[in-house]
């Protein structure tokens, strides 16, 4: 597995004494390497995926006695503009996916992902990656597209939220509830988000809207950001007050 491969590069990392960079990691895996980290004494690390609240993040693992000062100039990321004309071709952050293993780009070669109006969509990547797409063009359905390296400082991010705490009151545990309080949408879109396979609980896929939460629980929304219960407590009136 991904986290069994992630723990042969620590121990690589304590043979040689030298630090090592994983390929880019998904949420849930990043979270089980990290706490995974954490049990071991002689091990530190810093993970980054190109912004501050990426999803898909590449992770430095180092011997702990030593130090290490990762600027940007060091961190082996990189991001590209995918152009194209979409005015009339609507396009999703898959899309651009699939275009970028079709040009021979691998998936843990691949950050975050996110469409900039009808004129394509930027991406994270590694550097090798992107000096491999440089000015290159292919096509997704029959839109043109090109390829062009960019500077991180130059990208145009999805929106960063500033963090916020909400209370309500519900009338059960259910995912499809609390989602819809925690992200200000109706209960029957939220509930068509959940069978669309937008929402993940804890990371993970779900389609079960009826599943129950409790404390701690993490709710991620595709383009709305994530939402974490606080707490979670049953009234008087055998509701549920949900801090989020």
């Amino acid at each position: 597995s991904e986290v069994e491969e992630l723990l042969i590069q620590a121990e690589r990392v304590l043979e040689k004494w030298e630090p090592v960079w994983t390929t880019f990691l998904s949420a849930p895996v990043r979270e089980e390497a990290l706490k995974m980290f954490d049990e071991i004494s002689d091990i530190g690390y810093f993970s980054s995926g190109g912004f501050p609240s990426a999803e898909r993040q590449r992770v430095q693992i180092h011997p702990k006695e030593e130090t290490h000062i990762v600027g940007p100039e060091i961190i082996p990321i990189s991001a590209i503009k995918v152009e194209g004309n979409f005015l009339f071709d609507k396009t999703e952050t898959k899309d651009f996916l699939i275009a970028l293993v079709k040009d021979g780009i691998a998936i843990d070669q691949i950050g975050d992902i996110w469409i900039t109006g009808d004129r394509g969509a930027e991406a994270i990547c590694t550097t090798n990656a992107a000096n491999s797409l440089e000015n290159s063009q292919s096509l997704i359905r029959d839109v043109e597209i090109k390829y062009k390296s960019i500077s991180l400082n130059d990208l145009k991010l999805p929106l960063q939220r500033v963090p916020k705490t909400l209370t309500t009151i519900e009338a059960s545990k259910r995912l499809d509830a609390i989602a819809s309080a925690g992200f200000g949408l109706s209960r029957a879109k939220i509930g068509v988000k959940i069978k669309e396979g937008r929402v993940r609980l804890n990371w993970s896929s779900t389609n079960n809207g009826s599943r129950s939460l409790n404390k701690g629980d993490q709710i991620h929304l595709e383009g709305r950001g994530s939402i974490e219960i606080i707490s979670i407590e049953q009234t008087k009136r055998s509701r549920w007050k949900v801090e989020l």
